[in-house]
Formats: C-alpha cells, sequence, structure tokens
C-alpha cells in the first residue's frame, strides 16, 4: 500500500519553517559574544527576519493543518508513542510562534523598532523598557533552546522510524 503523505503545500512549509529555524539558531548563535559592530547588527537584523518569517510561515502552516488533516499515523505505532507525538507536535506549534513574538517583543522593550527585511515597518509590542527586556531576553533564549531541542528530537525520533523501525512515518513527510 502506497505511503499516505502530507500535502505538498504541507511539505513544503514544513521542511521551509524547519531551515529557517536553524538558520535564526545559528545566526544568533555567530553574533552572540560578539562586540558591537556593523556586522552585529547584521547578523541581528538577520536573525530577527528569519525569526520573523518563522512567524508567519507558521501562522500559514496552523491556517493550512486546520483544513487539511495530516495522514493518519500507522496503526502499528504504541499509544505512547502516538501520544507523545501529539503532544511534541503542539509543543513545536507553541514555540513556532511564541519564540519570534517574545523576540519582537524584547526588541521592543530594548526600543529596537523592528522593519521586516529592512523595508516593512512593524508596530512594537511595547514601550522602551529595560527592565521588562531583562527578563525577556532569557525567556527568549529560553524557549529557542527549548524549540532547536525539541526540533532535534523530532528529527532523531523520525530518523529512528526510517532506519530501526524502517516504517513509512519519515517518507510521509518527504
Amino acid at each position: 500500500m502506497p505511503t499516505a503523505r502530507y500535502t505538498r503545500t504541507a511539505r513544503w512549509l514544513h521542511w521551509f519553517v524547519a531551515a529557517c529555524i536553524v538558520a535564526a539558531f545559528v545566526l544568533a548563535r555567530s553574533f552572540h559574544g560578539l562586540p558591537l559592530s556593523p556586522q552585529k547588527i547584521h547578523l541581528i537584523n538577520y536573525h530577527k527576519w528569519t525569526g520573523l518569517t518563522v512567524l508567519w510561515l507558521s501562522v500559514a502552516r496552523i491556517a493550512w493543518r486546520a483544513r487539511h488533516r495530516p495522514p493518519r499515523l500507522p496503526a502499528t505505532l504504541a499509544a505512547w508513542e502516538r501520544d507523545a507525538a501529539s503532544a511534541s507536535h503542539a509543543v513545536l506549534y507553541v514555540l513556532f510562534v511564541a519564540t519570534p513574538i517574545l523576540g519582537w517583543w524584547l526588541s521592543s522593550a530594548l526600543g529596537f523598532p523592528l522593519t521586516y527585511l529592512g523595508r516593512i515597518p512593524l508596530p512594537n509590542l511595547g514601550s522602551k523598557d529595560k527592565v521588562l527586556a531583562e527578563f525577556l531576553e532569557p525567556v527568549h533564549f529560553a524557549f529557542a533552546w527549548s524549540l532547536i531541542t525539541l526540533a532535534a528530537l523530532h528529527a532523531l525520533a523520525a530518523l529512528r522510524h526510517h532506519f530501526v523501525l524502517r516504517d513509512e512515518i519519515l517518507r510521509r513527510i518527504l
């Protein structure tokens, strides 16, 4: 029997969001600890634009998924695996949206307005507030690390299904 697959749009959104998350994480790691310079500001802007792209595409992805049910999980999956898949996907979707919003809010609290791709000004999510920024920075950091960690576990689980269990899980999104 052929593998039930996600729609082409769902697959494209999945892989593009995944690439953007990795890029945002790599960008953040690349400017962390650098002294203030034009290069650091460029890297920070690319990080913000990539994070906002994750936000916009995640909203599109959630809307798409609301109208297009994902393929059923194989009947061979244990109940705990179904529950873990459902819970991890729910948490991933929350992190896809919450992490960039926290970054946007942090940027606003630091007094740095966002201009998406250097062209589209976005509203601040609050006024400049040093105390709030000091609170939001580690929260955004924790959410980002949670997102990259859960995404890595998600990828490892998919690889386990493909190479160890030899089932159809990974093929559904390829």
